[in-house]
């Protein structure tokens, strides 16, 4: 497949409205169109197309199992596709457009194949100008995961999607990085006054609870139970990994330092803040060292997190190193998708020293 690459700026997309409204019309037609949110980038196909789905499952090599979430471009059209409730729409008034999905009772206008065999389905509304023109113009919902291999850190610029989907979709748009770089927060409504946290996001557990009761799902933090159901993105398998072994270290830098040095890796990374990057560049000069950001700066964190994994994933370590982040705010997002990256691998340097 002949993939075409469409290049917008996403602070004047009106220069654009012509190539994007080509996008759509491909979408429109059964093809993939990758676009970019403020998220990550998403590998687009038409929700109400059960051949889309399909054609997405097929391109990112992705579980059909594992259920797609369908963009919409107002939170009012969510009712085209879900059946909504009052919660929703207090969410909705909230946190939308923005980073947050909710999984709602699904109608027949969205096919078994895109969401996965459930009976329920994921409804985002975005905030990125692209996305929404690009939505607009489709005049459907457009189903989307992120526009990766099935289990490799997802893109969050265009050169990630090239490497990963060049020659698998008819259209890239490349509307720069993405502003946020982890997933959308996840939620299922259980009732009128509760929601269960299904992926943390930018929208934090302290946010939601000033809206609604907050149940966090086991998932979360552990790994999905045997023959439990995957309900949303990002719960069953392996996720957000680099091809080599990550290693999550649960410790102070010294703890961090004298385990690297016990291990006796020919080549190896380390994740590290940016306080701590001069400390450990004098102390393991042999290693390759990536700058999360501050250790105070959690947003900055989520921001570098995959473009790291993906710049490391390319030097081919024997292993790679991270600290364990706090699982609270938006830590909890980076806890989420460190400890898939890392296949629940965790040191706990901390009781080594108690």
């Amino acid at each position: 497949m002949k993939t075409e690459i469409i290049k917008i700026d996403p602070d004047n997309i009106t220069p654009s409205l012509s190539d994007i409204k080509r996008a759509a019309e491909i979408l429109k037609s059964g093809g993939l169109v990758v676009f970019p949110t403020e998220t990550v980038y998403g590998l687009g196909g038409d929700a109400t197309n059960p051949a889309s789905a399909e054609k997405i499952f097929s391109a990112k090599g992705r579980p059909k199992d594992n259920p797609l979430i369908i963009h919409i471009e107002n939170a009012e059209d969510a009712a085209l596709y879900a059946k909504t409730t009052p919660l929703y729409y207090r969410l909705a008034e909230k946190f939308m457009p923005g980073p947050l999905t909710v999984i709602l009772e699904s109608k027949d206008t969205v096919p078994y194949q895109t969401r996965g065999g459930l009976e329920t389905v994921a409804v985002r509304c975005p905030e990125n100008p692209v996305a929404r023109a690009f939505i607009s113009l489709a005049g459907v919902a457009v189903a989307a995961p992120s526009a990766n291999l099935s289990g490799s850190p997802s893109p969050t610029n265009a050169s990630h999607v090239i490497d990963d989907m060049y020659g698998r979709v008819d259209v890239i748009i490349d509307g720069g990085e993405c502003d946020f770089g982890l997933e959308s927060t996840i939620v299922k409504i259980e009732n009128e006054n509760t929601v269960t946290l299904l992926r943390p996001g930018k929208i934090t557990l302290d946010e939601l609870s000033l809206v609604c009761n907050v149940n966090v799902a086991s998932a979360v933090v552990s790994e999905l139970k045997a023959g439990e159901i995957a309900l949303s993105p990002g719960m069953k398998y392996r996720h957000y990994a680099p091809a080599s072994p990550v290693r999550l270290l649960d410790g102070e830098r010294d703890d961090v330092l004298k385990y690297v040095k016990e291990q006796g890796n020919n080549k190896f990374a380390i994740l590290v803040y940016s306080e701590d990057k001069d400390y450990f560049a004098k102390q393991l000069p042999s290693a390759s060292l990536y700058e999360l950001g501050s250790i105070k700066n959690e947003s900055a964190q989520a921001h570098e997190l995959f473009k790291i994994l993906r710049d490391a994933d390319k030097e081919s370590f024997d292993v790679i190193y991270a600290p364990l982040p706090k699982a609270e705010g938006i830590g909890l997002a980076l806890y989420n998708r460190l400890i898939r990256a890392a296949a629940h691998t965790i040191v706990n340097l901390r009781a080594a020293n108690t």
